[in-house]
């Protein structure tokens, strides 16, 4: 396998939170709340970008989509069940049972492994759209993983990447909140000097050789207790949409 970008830490961190990924009020919570406003953006993003009604019964059909870092399958599962072929991975081998388990319970055909980007591109793996969610703020080398992304994607192919942004409202919000005051997830699970800016990603993803065509940001509003995409404030979580060029 290879493993240029893979955090070793990093990877121990999931692989002993893994037992609890569907659990709605465990380790994964803010996952669980933020994932409506994620599969909101992801899914329209996809209809845009392939022409496809979002009210037909399996819009995404014929589409191969690669959900990398996909941990127990939270995203993984609502592409297949819109009709996408799709292949999850991660580099923690423990996620990979406990994603399947659940997809055979819920009735569906979803390719996991345990596996990397660089190990699929390698393979020549090719997909139609990537998604990169909450992942690059933990591999040792965003700019190689991007890399590998991109060159999993077909031509035309669409890559959506989401992480968080680095500045002090984050570190106050997605440490000392989530992990300290909220306790929403282990203390530890994030390194805030990990964290890439909106301009930082965008400038990494042309390095890698993708075109950003859109970026917005996923905010949380504590009265609500909801999240919301947001054009304007990409100040904590945000998301990016990206495409590979036509040959």
């Amino acid at each position: 396998m290879t493993q240029s970008t893979i955090d070793a830490a990093e990877v121990a961190k999931f692989e002993a939170m893994a037992a609890e990924w569907w659990d709605p009020t465990g380790k994964f919570k803010p996952l669980h709340m933020m994932n409506p406003c994620r599969l909101d953006y992801i899914t329209r993003q996809i209809a845009g970008e392939f022409d496809r009604d979002l009210s037909a019964p399996k819009p995404f059909a014929g589409l191969r989509l690669l959900d990398i870092g996909c941990g127990g399958g939270l995203l993984s599962e609502p592409m297949a069940r819109l009709g996408a072929e799709v292949v999850g991975a991660d580099a923690a081998e423990r996620n990979i049972p406990v994603a399947q388990i659940h997809a055979e319970q819920s009735g569906l055909d979803i390719d996991y492994r345990n596996t990397t980007a660089e190990a699929l591109a390698a393979a020549g793996e090719q997909f139609d759209v990537v998604l990169n969610m909450e992942v690059v703020e933990h591999v040792a080398d965003p700019l190689a993983y991007l890399t590998a992304c991109h060159d999993l994607l077909r031509p035309g192919g669409l890559h959506i990447c989401s992480t968080i942004n680095r500045n002090p409202k984050s570190y106050a919000v997605a440490i000392v909140g989530a992990e300290v005051v909220m306790r929403w997830l282990p203390r530890g699970t994030h390194d805030w000097a990990k964290f890439i800016t909106p301009d930082e990603l965008v400038a990494l993803l042309g390095e890698a050789g993708l075109e950003p065509v859109d970026r917005k940001g996923f905010v949380f509003n504590p009265l609500l207790w909801s999240w919301s995409i947001s054009a304007r404030d990409l100040s904590v979580n945000y998301v990016t949409a990206s495409l590979k060029p036509a040959a």
